[in-house]
């Protein structure tokens, strides 16, 4: 491997892709609150409204693996961030909800094709740099939702027009892309060997095998729900709650989102110590008891301290449920990891409208009891992680 091409550059690149990724439609999310009012939504419209992007991204789970295949991985990557670029751009300056409701659906689309390849991208610089790395990229992720976060809640409080801030982030998210390219080149071009058929859910599996991967399956969309309460419901539920303005709204998501980047940095040594079922315990308990304060104590230190120990608790939920799920035995090479991964989105795209049909029908802080319901299930579903053979 060249100097131009080593692993610790490659590293690089391949974080700061999951960075600008992450950073990418978080913006957004802070300003939701004035979006929902500018027109005029209800609960129920709303929670409609933020399953666009989940139910886009589903459409769009049949094409990563052909386009890697033809363009390469990061190609793929970072062609998508252009597009995905310029659908956020629309979305800041829609005159209409069609409109924005239409580039949501391209964003999303897109971001699901663009999460594939760089992922796919990270294994492989994972394999170069011959260390686990993937942890880390993940939590890069989630320190770039934070950040774009952060600047979409000082951009609502200084009353920044959402077009202007949404397209200045875009802009930026596409050359740091760009560089995070160059800096990831691997020997090959970052091309992989893939399978000419996309793993779509297997027809047949072995006798039992739905008993290991349902439980699985609905302990990843536990940790989905709290990550879709933060991402689309946090800022909405401080505001018509909590009673507080835009610009301090924004800040619950990039709290939660903060939280989450450290219980991922910590995730891995915490899992070696105590072992994963502890890990995972530990966490059920942290989104329960976040939930009841969230929405048993309505103020704003306690909203906050909530969607903190929420988002900690929840930081390995998903990564712990893959990891089991690609061990399951019996099943086909990537065949447990594709099966919760489509029952994961299917569940994601569904939490948003439950949430804001039951808030409809009572009020946001009891469908919001949803936390704690997550966190009881992650409690429950603990002991479906542990490795096969091992007692952690």
């Amino acid at each position: 491997m060249s100097a131009t091409t080593s692993p610790v550059r490659a590293r690089t690149g391949i974080s700061l892709f999951f960075f600008t990724n992450g950073l990418m439609l978080a913006g957004l999310l802070p300003r939701y609150p004035e979006i929902k009012a500018a027109f005029d939504l209800s609960n129920t419209q709303f929670g409609l409204m933020v399953a666009i992007s989940p139910f886009a991204a589903m459409i769009a789970s049949a094409l990563p693996a052909p386009l890697i295949r033809r363009f390469g991985a990061q190609a793929v990557s970072l062609g998508g961030t252009v597009i995905m670029a310029i659908a956020v751009s629309i979305a800041g300056f829609a005159p209409a909800f069609a409109v924005f409701a239409v580039a949501l659906a391209v964003a999303g689309f897109t971001d699901s094709i663009v999460d594939a390849a760089q992922n796919v991208h990270g294994v492989r610089v994972e394999d170069a740099y011959r260390r686990t790395i993937i942890n880390s990229l993940h939590a890069l992720w989630s320190l770039g939702a934070t950040v774009g976060g952060f600047i979409g809640a000082f951009a609502a409080a200084a009353a920044v027009p959402l077009g202007v801030h949404l397209s200045s982030v875009a802009g930026l998210t596409v050359l740091l892309a760009v560089l995070a390219t160059w800096l990831g080149r691997l020997p090959n071009g970052g091309r992989v060997e893939m399978p000419d058929d996309h793993p779509a859910p297997p027809t047949k599996l072995p006798a039992g095998a739905w008993a290991l991967i349902l439980p699985l399956a609905v302990l990843a969309i536990a940790g989905a729900l709290v990550e879709d309460i933060g991402f689309n419901w946090s800022a909405v539920y401080l505001v018509q709650t909590v009673g507080v303005t835009a610009g301090v709204a924004g800040f619950g998501y990039s709290t939660m989102l903060g939280a989450q980047f450290i219980g991922r940095v910590l995730g891995d040594p915490a899992t070696d110590r105590w072992g994963r079922v502890n890990v995972m315990r530990a966490g059920g308990v942290m989104i329960a008891v976040g939930g009841l304060l969230i929405v048993g104590v309505p103020t704003l230190p306690t909203v906050m301290i909530g969607y903190a120990l929420a988002g900690f608790g929840c930081a390995t939920v998903i990564p712990a449920a893959y990891a089991a799920a690609g061990r399951l035995p019996g099943l086909p090479e990537g065949a447990g990891i594709t099966l919760v991964s489509w029952l994961l989105r299917a569940g994601f795209l569904l939490c948003s409208p439950i949430i804001g049909l039951v808030s409809d029908l009572t009020n946001l802080r009891v469908s919001l009891t949803l936390l704690v319901l997550s966190g009881l299930a992650v409690i429950a579903l603990a002991p479906v992680v542990r490795r096969r053979g091992r007692t952690d």
